[in-house]
């Protein structure tokens, strides 16, 4: 039997990570390359993914693609092109998102002023392009026969906005945000079927994550958090070592919340 540090460790093992120069996409590759793996970090802003891996301890272990992911062919053959120059591909994680702060006419307004275009876009970029990116990595990951997928969805996936927590403040949640999150995590059950029993898949729903957001916000949302606090990029590093290693090689179609408690209530 494995001892839990040989169970974690991913070294000779080679990752994508789509969405890297968001907050929680380079959380993953800080992990992923703690652990011992090769990523290639996939974002359209690639000056961005520069900035945010220069602090990455190993930093030679990781590579910055830039790539439109709503644009299928190109996302395809990124994928292709990453994991023929490593020789294989054992890990996908998928973390890009509209959010709500995401800037795009009528996505982040009030619900009457939403528009079909947004929840489109929103879609295309927090659903779509999973979908996607999973049947382009497919033949790669079922090679090595420990093939994992991580996608990155939200509690709002599981359970709707409590609208409160937003009156009073500029930030909004929108609609698409909380339909394309629980999309995502029913894509995760189905490709965990599909792709069995060579390649694992998962979701991971963060709770809120601090920003600096306004402090009547913080308030409000930490007093309905069981732990009392909101979660820090940090505290998503756990659960994608957890799933990304053979720390979970008997686990897949799990959501795994990472909420501080906040759906327990």
């Amino acid at each position: 039997m494995r001892s839990v540090g040989q169970l974690m460790r991913l070294d000779g093992r080679a990752a994508i990570v789509v969405g890297g120069a968001g907050h929680i996409g380079a959380a993953a590759v800080e992990a992923l390359v703690e652990l011992g793996a090769t990523v290639a970090v996939v974002d359209r802003n690639l000056s961005a993914v520069e900035a945010r891996m220069s602090g990455v301890q190993a930093v030679q272990h990781v590579t910055a693609h830039p790539c439109d992911i709503t644009e299928e062919m190109a996302l395809r053959a990124t994928v292709e092109s990453i994991a023929r120059a490593a020789g294989r591909l054992d890990i996908v994680v998928h973390s890009a998102a509209f959010v709500g702060t995401t800037s795009f006419p009528g996505w982040a307004v009030p619900f009457s002023e939403q528009q079909v275009g947004a929840f489109d876009a929103a879609l295309r970029v927090n659903l779509s392009s999973a979908f996607v990116l999973a049947q382009a990595a497919a033949p790669w990951l079922s090679r090595g026969g420990k093939g994992s997928i991580i996608l990155i969805s939200s509690i709002y996936g599981s359970v709707a906005p409590d609208q409160r927590l937003y009156e009073g403040t500029p930030m909004a949640n929108p609609l698409g945000y909380g339909a394309s999150k629980a999309g995502l995590e029913q894509l995760a059950r189905s490709l965990a079927t599909t792709l069995a029993p060579s390649t694992r898949v998962n979701t991971i729903s963060p709770g809120g994550v601090w920003r600096n957001q306004p402090a009547s916000f913080v308030e409000r949302y930490v007093s309905r958090t069981p732990l009392a606090r909101m979660a820090t990029e940090e505290d998503l590093k756990g659960a994608i070592a957890y799933l990304a290693s053979d720390l979970s090689a008997y686990v897949t179609g799990h959501n795994l919340l990472v909420d501080g408690g906040w759906t327990a209530w």
